[in-house]
């Protein structure tokens, strides 16, 4: 029986970058995928005519660049063709009326432009831009370290010391505000509360969840320090790069291989079993799924009881819904300014994201559901032929279970049907096409893909729900995945987006799991 020092169950960006830091200090690392491809969320393919490369599901990779983890292996994935493109425009939201409102990677313009539309609005971004920098030695290791740990421990005491115990639970006491009041008391201008409001929903979260405030300040911060990067050649690339420096560390990948279960001796994880039945042992099982693949369909009866009926309970969030287009040339905006920019809120406001997310979440297809546009060929024009272009659609707010329409318009049944997810796309496209001259000229192809279209491409994605799970507080932080303690299996470790950091492309899961394992 072959054995290795680390078998890795799944290969989404955080079991990439445990792989790469692992086999980085020479142990032997086995990373076993079931699909064709590694990656997990990292796929880019030609899905909507040949020569057109979409970023079928993960696509901004701010989070990434600004990780530990890309600070330990950025040069060496860079060696491996990794690179990033930019735009000194990272983000805009658009309004139904055609307003629009543009950010910018440079400060002062942006507090420029929020004073000229309110007095004091920009000057507040200004004080939460410098609040997040002062804080950001705290807040960071809060957001991505190690939470149940003595230097997490000796970093809130000097806290306490610093701001007086008092002092620091006022600064908990903030961070839990939610978006919609943070944005309704800082921001007099609607157009800069529409610009942040729709930016809480790619946290998993929604204006009225307790600290959407402080993640929607995290993420205004980082957008304008460091942008909305995208990969050249598409995030697929960003997979081939890190497949080359395992393999170049010596760690081995498979592909097309499926785990069917964990192997446990004497309350130990000893190795795996493939449905194939060949049996692989290890030193430890690293497993970057979800708790309910990994408690229910991988540990099965060795499941320890505590473990099991915690996943049982375990809750997932809203669906997710893309939508991709091939299009014969750029789009020609209505309105001035948007070209250049790498994400486009189409939302009007905070009301309109808090009710589409709230349609969603009971099971119904919003009425008008609060769209996220991308535009990679801007940034990457190696995504496409010369002269043409495609947009990048999601939709953060989709049911995973359909109850109904909101608007009355769609007949539905609980699951997502061919039939209902491209009348789904008929309603985002329409919105799409009010702002763009000439819209069903240009189309030359689009690809819908539903929340149930997701979780077959990617079995972590339960019902299509990209952030590993809900994100409320009480599930995130110390609690994430799970409130109570439960029993464990030795040399047995989670992984993934339903394991503390949470969600997004920072790998800090797989980069806190590798550190702790000696990386």
């Amino acid at each position: 029986m072959e054995r290795f020092d680390h078998v890795i169950i799944g290969s989404g960006i955080n079991a990439l970058v445990s792989a790469a830091m692992l086999s980085g200090k020479g142990a032997r690392v086995l990373l076993l995928e079931r699909e064709a491809e590694i990656g997990g969320c990292l796929k880019t393919a030609e899905i909507t005519l040949p020569g057109f490369h979409h970023d079928v599901m993960a696509a901004t990779f701010v989070l990434f660049l600004t990780s530990p983890a890309h600070a330990a292996l950025g040069a060496d994935l860079a060696r491996h063709g990794l690179t990033f493109c930019h735009t000194p425009h990272p983000t805009a939201v658009l309004r139904p009326d055609g307003r629009a409102l543009v950010l910018t990677m440079d400060r002062a313009a942006n507090v420029a432009a929020f004073n000229a539309l309110a007095a004091g609005d920009g000057d507040s971004h200004a004080a939460d831009a410098g609040e997040i920098e002062a804080d950001a030695p705290f807040l960071f290791a809060l957001l991505g370290g190690a939470l149940w740990s003595w230097p997490t421990l000796k970093l809130l005491v000097r806290q306490a010391w610093a701001r007086s115990p008092r002092g620091l639970a006022a600064w908990f006491g903030r961070a839990l505000v939610p978006a919609r009041g943070r944005l309704e008391t800082r921001y007099a201008s609607d157009m800069v509360q529409a610009l942040w409001a729709p930016w809480v929903l790619h946290t998993g979260l929604t204006p009225e969840s307790a600290y959407s405030g402080q993640m929607g300040k995290v993420i205004a911060f980082a957008l304008e320090a460091a942008g909305a990067p995208v990969v050249k050649g598409g995030s697929g690339a960003a997979a081939t790069a890190f497949r080359k420096l395992i393999e170049e560390r010596g760690g081995v990948i498979r592909t097309g291989v499926d785990v069917d279960r964990i192997r446990v001796t004497d309350g130990r994880a000893t190795g795996i079993v493939t449905a194939a039945g060949e049996e692989i042992g290890a030193g430890n099982v690293i497993a970057s799924v979800t708790p309910g693949q990994l408690y229910g369909r991988l540990l099965r009866d060795e499941a320890p009881a505590t473990g099991a009926k915690a996943a049982s309970a375990f809750r997932h969030g809203r669906g997710d819904f893309q939508l991709h287009f091939a299009l014969s040339e750029p789009p020609e905006w209505l309105t001035p300014g948007l070209d250049q920019v790498a994400l486009i809120h189409l939302s009007d406001g905070i009301d309109a994201v808090s009710k589409s997310a709230n349609e969603a979440e009971r099971g119904m297809l919003p009425a008008t559901p609060t769209i996220c546009v991308g535009q990679p060929h801007r940034l990457d024009p190696s995504r496409c032929p010369d002269g043409k272009a495609i947009l990048w659609l999601q939709i953060p707010d989709a049911p995973r279970v359909i109850k109904g329409d909101a608007a009355g318009e769609i007949a539905t049944t609980p699951d997502w049907t061919e039939t209902t997810r491209e009348a789904f796309a008929d309603r985002i496209e329409d919105i799409l096409s009010r702002h763009i001259r000439d819209f069903e000229r240009i189309k030359l192809a689009r690809r819908a893909i539903s929340p149930a279209d997701l979780q077959a491409m990617n079995i972590n994605l339960v019902g299509g729900d990209p952030y590993g799970g809900a994100c409320s507080i009480d599930q995130f932080f110390l609690w994430r995945p799970f409130a109570a303690a439960v029993d464990t299996v030795a040399n047995l470790h989670q992984i993934g987006a339903s394991v503390h950091p949470g969600p997004g492309l920072g790998g800090g899961s797989g980069y806190l799991l590798a550190k702790r394992l000696g990386a």
